[in-house]
């Protein structure tokens, strides 16, 4: 039996698929070795240095005097929520910037974030609500929001700029009404509503972790089912389309599972400013696009805000919450995009 004459032609390409395969799957390897590493961090050294083995027990069920509490009750709740939180918003900002193919197309930048977070500030200062029944709200503004900018960027389908767009044009809006009720708000609720727009897992529980924990348990495992047809629809709806995917439907999936990832993470630790941003370029450029960005996504959402909130309680001048510090390294990126996009002659 001859071969075909492209054989060694077909050999190379599969040997350079094998390879750059091997390459991101290392990549990921180390970024989450680094997640890992900063778990291992935060549990360890705060304040007070804590042996690693005194961690190990306390994690594995004994009671180490001295050590037990601050392990178990004030920094695991932490990092765990931390890492919920992290991965949630890593999702939904990929899942955003891959669909609409732009990497401007995240939650807190088209107003997903301000929906959730503008109804969870009515709750605290107008309605005098806290704990869960403001999540709830949060959460429910926030898939609000997201309809209302997908039916106002509806005209005979969505285009991605005019969708962000009209989302940043409603994150406005919905800025100004943050900005009203906190000039109204007495000051016993003005301080539980500033910290919560900031972003911020100070306090955390592990009860405040399980709600995160399941919508990344029920969309997370869905996007996941779908990332074949969100890399088909990468190339656009008609070719989508042609290609056998079910595109109204599929379409729809992805784009609820998103929202209900950045609106129960923004309802539990509030709008952790450009993490949804930030995760899916970072994740690119760290293995290569052609395929799916999903996982690195979440794995560098979760660094970035765990890493962001050890960084804001211990190794600046002064304690600040993870979404002070994750907005600080967002913004110049952020002011990089437009720069960039005004020379590209506005295309990002």
């Amino acid at each position: 039996m001859s071969l075909p004459a492209d054989a060694p032609l077909i050999a190379r390409i599969a040997a350079t698929r094998r390879s750059r395969g091997r390459a991101r799957l290392r990549l990921i390897t180390i970024i989450a070795g680094v997640l890992i590493a900063g778990i291992a961090l935060t549990l360890s050294l705060g304040q007070s240095l804590t042996p690693p083995m005194d961690v190990l027990r306390v994690l594995m069920g004994a009671d180490v005097p001295g050590v037990s509490f601050t392990v178990r009750d004030l920094r695991l709740p932490r990092a765990v929520l931390s890492v919920l939180a992290g991965m949630s918003f890593g999702l939904g900002g990929v899942i955003f910037q891959t669909l609409l193919r732009n990497p401007l197309a995240s939650p807190d930048i088209i107003g997903i974030s301000s929906g959730a977070s503008a109804a969870a500030v009515f709750a605290i200062v107008i309605l005098g609500w806290s704990g869960p029944a403001v999540s709830v709200l949060a959460v429910l503004a926030g898939l609000g929001v997201a309809l209302a900018i997908y039916l106002l960027a509806w005209q005979d389908g969505v285009a991605g700029a005019r969708l962000i767009l009209i989302g940043i044009g409603l994150s406005a809006m919905l800025d100004s009404v943050i900005a009203f009720v906190l000039s109204r708000a007495p000051a016993w609720t003005l301080q539980d509503a500033l910290r919560w727009l900031t972003g911020s897992v100070n306090g955390a529980t592990l009860d405040q972790a399980l709600p995160v924990a399941l919508s990344l348990l029920v969309f997370g495992g869905l996007l996941m089912r779908l990332r074949s047809s969100l890399e088909v629809m990468r190339l656009g709806d008609d070719t989508a389309a042609a290609l056998g995917v079910a595109l109204a439907r599929d379409k729809a999936l992805v784009v609820l599972s998103a929202v209900g990832l950045i609106a129960v993470a923004t309802a539990v630790a509030g709008p952790i400013a450009f993490v949804a941003f930030l995760s899916g370029p970072i994740a690119l450029r760290l293995t290569g696009p052609g395929r799916s960005p999903l996982i690195p996504a979440a794995l560098v959402g979760a660094a970035l805000v765990l890493l962001g909130d050890y960084a804001g309680q211990h190794l600046l001048a002064a304690r600040y919450p993870v979404g002070i510090v994750t907005g600080a390294l967002g913004a110049p990126y952020l002011i990089y995009l437009i720069i960039r996009s005004n020379r590209a002659g506005g295309t990002t």
